[in-house]
């Protein structure tokens, strides 16, 4: 079983473990409200994004897979992230013990393409490590940008799932696309 995040390259980004350094970049974006407006609603302070940050490191030792810290090649920014999960979200339908998908990228990258190349990037890792029949991703109902993403990644939308008592949108991505 894979133990940590193995670095991926894309011609603008390296896909590649978090580091403690990442901690500012991370509490940036996870603290911007924008960005969080359809992950939860509210802000994640600098306390809580090291949580994030620990267990996305964590995730790989325990179940194989995880979140990338996504960084821009030119600059070596890291912008975001993305990868697969196993949250044990209390849903319905549930995807308990399927690769769910998700992603979370700084507002200075949003519309440039990075978010695709970073998740195509991982899509393409997943199927050869993982190969997994589907892969769940849920996005907020208003989140019309990351359904957009993920649509063009090769989600297709279903029909919506609930999740904490409430309607979120629930895609499913065919796995060997």
């Amino acid at each position: 079983m894979i133990r940590s995040a193995p670095t991926l390259e894309t011609e603008r980004l390296i896909l590649r473990e978090f580091r403690k350094d990442d901690l500012d970049a991370q509490a940036a974006t996870l603290g911007d409200e924008e960005v969080m407006r359809h992950i939860g609603g509210k802000p994640i302070n600098r306390e809580d994004s090291w949580r994030r940050l620990m267990s996305g490191v964590g995730s790989w030792t325990l179940i194989g897979m995880g979140p990338w810290a996504v960084e821009v090649k030119a600059d070596g920014r890291m912008v975001g992230h993305c990868g697969f999960f196993h949250f044990e979200r209390a849903m319905e339908p549930s995807i308990i013990g399927e690769p769910e998908m998700g992603w979370i990228f700084d507002r200075s990258v949003h519309g440039q393409g990075i978010a695709f190349e970073a998740c195509s990037a991982a899509l393409d890792w997943a199927e050869r490590e993982i190969a997994a029949e589907s892969y769940p991703a849920i996005i907020g109902l208003e989140n019309t940008a990351s359904m957009k993403l993920a649509e063009r990644l090769g989600f297709v939308r279903q029909p919506d799932a609930i999740y904490r008592d409430a309607p979120i949108g629930f895609f499913r991505r065919p796995g060997k696309l």
